[in-house]
């Protein structure tokens, strides 16, 4: 597929989710992806190769959840110009953790992935996209300190691993945002009392016929 048609695609996915992206964010999205196919050569980002199918898997999936997003964002009632605090987890080549920050401005993205070379992708994409909100971690989600607002992930590992390893990081009034398929009700049967769900999200991804959905959670004190 040419380069004209994806971004065609891009324009109409991003128009069908409201999103209201200017052609200079349209532009850094397809600079993105083009990011992705240059380094996933070298370095194995994903298992996805065929750029029609990174479009529709990775970036409007991504793009799917960023309206929940800044729906989160807006309730936090911050000041103006007091930056919310995202940490994405385990985010490989940068999905969804690049896609939210050029979304949302306001928010500084800290992407953590225990692949050195994945982090190392994340900082250069960081560099070359203009993104001075975007941040590459090579660590361990579990070495993290946080306090971050929102923890999030896409498809990373099971509620329960997904809180436990990043419950040091989250903030006291924190949320957990975790991209899922199929609604995991068994996942989510399997958390602790330290864990609340309080939203599951289904999600329409444009162009893709699968079912997708945001499990929100938040963490529950011992005192409560």
């Amino acid at each position: 597929m040419s380069a004209l048609k994806l971004r065609t695609q891009l324009e109409q996915g991003a128009q069908q989710l409201n999103l209201g992206l200017g052609a200079v964010q349209i532009d850094t999205l397809m600079a993105f992806l083009d990011l992705l196919q240059k380094w996933n050569k070298v370095y194995n980002l994903t298992a996805v190769r065929d750029p029609q199918e990174m479009l529709t898997h990775h970036l409007l999936d991504s793009l799917a959840a960023v309206p929940a997003l800044r729906r989160h964002v807006d309730s936090l009632g911050k000041q103006p110009g007091e930056r919310v605090a995202q940490l994405d987890v385990g985010s490989g080549g940068g999905l969804p953790g690049v896609v939210f920050a050029l979304c949302c401005p306001e928010v500084d993205v800290h992407c953590v992935d225990t692949v050195a070379k994945k982090a190392a992708f994340l900082q250069q994409a960081a560099v070359s996209l203009k993104l001075p909100n975007l941040k590459g971690i090579h660590a361990r989600v579990e070495s993290l300190a946080g306090p971050y607002d929102i923890v999030s992930c896409r498809a990373f590992a099971s509620l329960v691993d997904f809180s436990t390893w990043s419950r040091a990081a989250i903030a006291p009034q924190g949320t957990w945002l975790a991209m899922k398929g199929k609604r995991p009700d068994e996942e989510m049967a399997a958390l602790g009392k330290d864990v609340a769900v309080f939203h599951v999200e289904p999600l329409q991804v444009p162009g893709l016929d699968a079912e997708r959905c945001i499990v929100w959670m938040k963490p529950v004190s011992k005192t409560n």
